[in-house]
């Protein structure tokens, strides 16, 4: 098939994670123009369950949904001239390949199904359930250049779903002028699209504001991108779809699962200071000015294992005396543990109050006592806590009773991150024909090694005023995220002014007191001037990654919304009508120091 030149290149995506919406393939086929259509299934959560899922039968290990989306989206894409580009192939590319081309073959749509393999590393990581290095675009670039109708990958960075398909339709070649910004440009992206419908109003802080009235947010379109020869692009969707696409709605993704100014991937380091958004139309936000640079020269690999054995109960303490409730079945259950010599090696309590004075319902009189355990064996989970808990039933405190039954116990899972050297990783394009296209890793000398970009100087403050006691939130977006056991929580405020008091006021300090759970942990402060944010990295705060379940929101998805709703001194000339909080005046005094 000869290389098409139509500009801007339309790539949609039709998936955010494993279990997005069924019908978005259909939806962006049919909804409106496109070359081509992305899905982004993988999450560090899903590599673990694909796993699991390969133990069982070894033909699995990738996304079986991926299968049934395409029954019917295979002759759409067809009739259409789109080419499909999923990372669905999880830990089995391969075999997904082969079962897209008998599904192609049952339905009568004719299909040259090509493939990305070459991320499995558990030769070198045995103790591994799975690992996979992220790799870049380069592979699915091949395949389709060898016309490939669909592709699917393996473990790809998320926006190499793009970047692959930009370097396959504009050509790109690492010798040409300005490469690597227009790399990066594709990078941004594709990591715009990632998340799907995340970038078109779905989890959005302002999604209450006055100025998303009339925008339907009940089922937001999935996203697409117009993408330039440059590395520019538009961000938008198809007409007459639900959601919006604007400045907060692109910032917020742009922030998500990110850290510092550099941010590095396999393709190109994408500079996030130089990422420049303008509001060009309705639902159409145009990304310029990225600038690119030189890969790292090792790759991102991520380890799922199976951590152990995992067990829960919820105590629910009703009415009075809930801090006395708390402390005696806690330590009833302790002396149970000491008594039975069988303590699980890990014993955690969290108690959340949830309940509220002179209550009108019962569930809102409820504090919610929450114990986790660990054990490598089994046994030290099951049987040991259940009863712990449960013969406890009539000799407790008053209105004993749990959320559910205590079971047996689970196996839990954690993640981790290794680094190798790109060129010991073998990337492999399979293409129609079958041919076995080596990738080659960018040479030593076209790699740079990622080091921090030194913070900028910070905007002038605000002068010295009058200020209220308020919500964060009422002027600042929040969206967060995990990245292993790390998490992230980006911020950022809509005009000048506020950016003034933001990038002085929310310092490191200031973030440890308003999230008191981060205060012995350490946290990086990073300022893009340009999206008017800051990027916070919370290391540690997950533990072992979302499949180990340490703490009551296992991914940070609702971090930034607890940000957003703790009350800090913010000037009266930035609130403009928000609901007044009875404190004393006080001057205004910026701090600078992170």
């Amino acid at each position: 098939m000869e290389q098409p030149r139509r500009v801007p290149l339309r790539i949609g995506n039709a998936s955010g994670f494993y279990g997005d919406r069924f019908d978005a393939v259909r939806e962006m086929l049919t909804g409106g123009e496109l070359d081509i259509l992305t899905g982004d299934y993988l999450a560090e959560l899903t590599m673990l369950i694909l796993g699991r899922d390969r133990m069982k039968d070894p033909g699995l290990g990738y996304a079986k949904t991926f299968l049934r989306q395409l029954e019917d989206g295979l002759g759409l894409a067809r009739e259409r001239g789109v080419r499909i580009v999923a990372n669905a192939g999880g830990l089995n590319p391969g075999g997904l390949a082969d079962a897209v081309r008998e599904l192609a073959e049952r339905v009568g749509v004719p299909a040259r199904v090509a493939h990305v393999e070459g991320d499995d590393l558990a030769a070198r990581f045995p103790e591994a359930l799975a690992a996979n290095a992220y790799l870049g675009g380069g592979g699915i670039a091949e395949c389709l250049r060898a016309g490939a109708d669909v592709v699917v990958t393996g473990r790809v960075t998320d926006a190499a779903l793009v970047s692959g398909s930009a370097q396959w339709y504009f050509g790109w070649r690492p010798d040409d002028p300005g490469y690597h910004d227009a790399l990066a440009g594709a990078v941004v992206a594709g990591h715009l699209l990632e998340c799907a419908t995340q970038v078109t109003g779905g989890n959005y802080a302002f999604f209450a504001g006055q100025h998303l009235r009339g925008h339907d947010l009940r089922r937001p379109g999935f996203p697409l991108a117009e993408l330039y020869a440059d590395g520019s692009s538009v961000i938008t969707k198809h007409p007459g779809t639900g959601g919006v696409v604007d400045l907060g709605t692109v910032t917020a993704q742009l922030l998500y699962e990110t850290g510092g100014a550099r941010y590095a991937g396999p393709d190109a380091t994408v500079r996030l200071d130089s990422v420049r958004l303008t509001q060009e139309d309705t639902d159409r936000v145009r990304v310029t000015g990225v600038r690119g640079e030189a890969p790292p020269p090792t790759l991102k690999a991520g380890l799922a294992k199976l951590g152990g054995w995992r067990n829960e109960v919820v105590f629910v303490l009703t009415g009075l005396d809930i801090e006395a409730k708390a402390d005696l079945v806690r330590a009833q259950v302790e002396d149970a543990f000491d008594r039975g010599k069988s303590r699980p090696a890990s014993v955690v309590w969290e108690l959340a109050r949830t309940d509220r004075p002179d209550a009108a319902t019962e569930e809102t009189a409820s504090a919610l006592l929450r114990l986790v355990v660990r054990d490598q064996e089994a046994a030290a989970v099951g049987r040991v806590v259940s009863g712990a808990a449960i013969e406890l039933a009539l000799g407790s405190y008053p209105g004993f009773h749990v959320t559910a039954p205590p079971g047996k116990g689970a196996p839990y899972g954690v993640f981790g991150a290794e680094y190798v050297d790109a060129g010991s990783v073998e990337h492999i394009a399979v293409t129609p024909d079958g041919r076995r296209l080596t990738v080659p890793a960018p040479p030593p000398h076209r790699t740079r090694e990622l080091v921090p970009v030194p913070e900028p100087e910070p905007p002038a403050p605000l002068p010295p005023g009058p200020v209220r006691r308020a919500p964060l939130g009422l002027i600042a977006g929040a969206r967060s995220g995990d990245k292993g056991g790390d998490a992230n929580v980006g911020v950022w405020v809509r005009t000048d002014e506020e950016w003034r008091w933001l990038a002085h006021e929310l310092t490191v300090r200031r973030l440890r007191e308003l999230l008191p759970e981060t205060a012995d942990l350490t946290v990086e402060r990073h300022v893009l001037p340009n999206l008017r944010a800051l990027n916070f990295v919370i290391h540690g705060l997950l533990g072992d990654g979302v499949a180990s379940q340490a703490r009551f929101d296992p991914q940070a998805k609702g971090l930034g919304e607890w940000l957003r709703a703790r009350h800090m001194e913010i000037p009266e000339s930035l609130l403009s009508g928000a609901p007044a909080v009875t404190v004393p005046e006080k001057t205004l005094a910026p701090e600078v120091t992170p």
